[in-house]
């Protein structure tokens, strides 16, 4: 297989002001250490266990110290042998020895504008009472848990509970189906699962527990149901399996022994949609990944005690777990926690929830970078948001146009921007910019110190300056511990291509500055006459002219070119569709990135199909464009994309 091409050269370059430079948190932790420079702490950080260790000794606590930091036997890795730990003894028992206890942990926003703010000592109390009622319906450590909740504060508060007393939580983003919350439920064999009546989304109410009842006509393992009255409406009732969460709680006592644990005890088993086959339950486990997910969030996005900070995505997904409850709470920081959907009841709530709350840091995805783009300027131009210091991407790739959008009109050209590339099986950040380094918009600029990534051909070796695949050659702190029931799936998804070496399954490349730059999935590559072209270099062409959103590319079999390129652009609001737009565009892709990179095709829609978490599922176009059956969808949040492109 040849390397894969590199089309798009981006030149643009930012860096942070030297004032800003200096009053982040890893250029004062450098100054304390006396390393000098960004190189330097790169070059310090590859002894990697050195490096490991010492942030252990910053950012964690042991019940009972480690004999050995880590214990790699590939394809498995032990960390902090030989100690005793809990995550919720970070992230809520040390602060209620200091004054954290009266700071608030969470500001609430429901979708209708309810708002409650709910401090550490409160959490803390509402994490105790449910833990105690956990374990009087017999849940015990290792059991497991499923959680189907929205954005409520009960979430974060389930979720706890279980880690409290030993539990493995399982949480099910509240916008799945039934079907797919049985499946996920069956395969971990919950005992107890938590949920709700309903919750509301763009102005209607979502009824959860008769989805809920639906999923448990066929979950053997599942002996009781707990349901938080959200709305107060009227519900099946199932006697002997149903629970009231208030009635549960009532009187439970405010306080619970935290269960100290090995630290390599599973912390939770979170779902992520397998391309054909059912989805792969992934195992984390307590010290590790919350040293990984502490130090990166304090590190990279740079979060102060004094900061209200706001990661705008889903609990239910894996940034949710590390950057919503994980860190913040072992950081003893105030998050923002919103229920609702970003445009209602206008294309304005976040930025009228940014400056309500004078947030300070916003992480959220490309995806949604382009929904407001698509907006239009307008909307952010109606809020003060001068809080902002600085931004954060996750998700997918970002293009450097939305890159570029995102700087200028929401952070004002003085938030700098830092585009993390990571996985649900890593459980942290992995490749990341810090906040004092040189930005080039579109790349994830390098690993973070103590990580070490690479690209590889199809051969195994190292390449620069072209598309490979994107591998990690040693363990880091927050590496999945395995898929639960399927070690065989485990070694053969991620380590049966290179000896010992991560397969992440996206392409990326490395450029002469060793900035990495992300491409997109493998299984998303185009072979156009004897080129491999990754299909994100031309969305980011097309998404670089001013008319288009958003767009998506496939490629389908040509018996000439091996692959047509074909192209589902969404527009801006009032830009209108034509033939002459669609000219205009391959003009614009030949111009930007060349020839060979022209689609054939394009569509206009209103829509691609999605997942729930904001990624493009290009498998599912590909496979309606051809007529084939598109596998698991369970993680689609639009259903009704796919109909539209069916009759184009």
């Amino acid at each position: 297989m040849t390397d894969i091409s590199v089309l798009l050269k981006e030149q643009r370059t930012f860096k942070p002001t030297q004032e800003f430079i200096n009053q982040t948190n890893v250029k004062q932790w450098m100054d304390q250490n006396h390393i000098a420079s960004l190189e330097e702490l790169y070059e310090k950080a590859s002894d990697w266990k050195w490096f490991w260790e010492k942030m252990s000794k910053e950012f964690i606590h042991f019940y009972q110290p480690y004999k050995k930091v880590v214990d790699w036997k590939p394809p498995y890795v032990k960390w902090f042998v030989g100690s005793k730990y809990n995550i919720v003894h970070d992230a809520l028992d040390l602060h209620m020895q200091t004054d954290v206890q009266h700071k608030i942990a969470y500001i609430y926003e429901s979708e209708p504008g309810e708002t409650q703010k709910i401090t550490y000592g409160e959490l803390n109390g509402e994490v105790n009472k449910l833990a105690n009622a956990l374990k009087q319906l017999g849940v015990k450590k290792r059991d497991r848990v499923g959680i189907y909740l929205p954005m409520i504060p009960q979430l974060p508060i389930a979720m706890l509970a279980c880690a409290k007393i030993g539990a493995i939580h399982s949480v099910v983003f509240s916008g799945f189906s039934a079907l797919a919350f049985r499946g996920r439920m069956n395969d971990c064999q919950a005992k107890v699962i938590i949920t709700c009546d309903a919750f509301y989304r763009r102005g209607k109410k979502i009824f959860l527990k008769e989805q809920t009842d639906t999923a448990l006509e066929d979950t053997p393992s599942v002996k009781h149901a707990i349901v938080y009255r959200r709305t107060g409406d009227k519900i099946h009732w199932k006697s002997g399996r149903d629970i009231w969460w208030h009635d549960l709680v009532k009187n439970m006592p405010k306080i619970c022994e935290t269960e100290p644990l090995d630290a390599n005890d599973p912390l939770f088993y979170l779902y992520t949609s397998g391309t054909t086959g059912k989805p792969k339950g992934i195992i984390h486990a307590h010290a590790g990944y919350a040293l990984g997910a502490a130090l990166t969030l304090h590190w990279v996005l740079d979060v102060k005690p004094t900061d209200i900070y706001w990661c705008a995505a889903d609990i239910g997904w894996i940034t949710g777990h590390s950057y919503i409850v994980y860190a913040p709470l072992i950081l003893g920081i105030t998050s923002v926690l919103y229920e609702g959907a970003p445009d209602f009841p206008l294309p304005d709530r976040w930025w009228s929830i940014i400056a309500k709350y004078n947030i300070n840091i916003l992480y959220t995805s490309p995806t949604a970078i382009r929904f407001f783009m698509q907006k239009g300027d307008e909307w952010p131009q109606k809020h003060d948001l001068s809080s902002l210091r600085l931004l954060g991407s996750v998700g997918e790739p970002i293009n450097p146009e939305a890159w570029i959008w995102y700087y200028a009109t929401i952070g004002k050209e003085k938030c700098p921007i830092m585009d993390t590339w990571w996985q649900t099986e890593t459980g942290h950040f992995m490749i990341s910019p810090l906040p004092i380094s040189t930005l080039k918009p579109g790349s994830a600029v390098l690993p973070i110190p103590g990580v070490s990534a690479d690209v590889y051909n199809e051969q195994g070796e190292s390449i620069i300056e072209a598309g490979g695949n994107l591998v990690i050659t040693h363990p880091w702190p927050g590496m999945l511990r395995g898929i639960y029931g399927d070690p065989a799936r485990y070694q053969e998804t991620y380590w049966d291509r290179y000896k010992n070496i991560y397969l992440a399954g996206d392409i990326a490349r490395i450029d002469q500055e060793r900035y990495f730059w992300i491409q997109g999935r493998a299984d998303d590559v185009l072979s156009v006459s004897g080129h491999r072209i990754g299909n994100s270099e031309i969305e980011s062409a097309l998404v670089s002219y001013e008319a288009v959103a958003e767009a998506a590319i496939i490629g389908v079999p040509d018996p000439i070119k091996g692959e047509s390129i074909i192209a589902y652009v969404i527009l801006k609001n009032r830009v209108k569709s034509s033939p002459e737009l669609i000219d205009i565009l391959r003009q614009h892709v030949a111009h930007e990135i060349g020839k060979l990179a022209r689609p054939d095709r394009i569509y206009f829609v209103r829509d691609v199909p999605k997942t729930r978490s904001g990624k493009i599922m290009r498998r599912v176009i590909r496979a309606k464009a051809l007529g084939k059956e598109i596998g698991d969808i369970s993680t689609l949040a639009n259903p009704e994309s796919i109909d539209e492109i069916l009759k184009i």
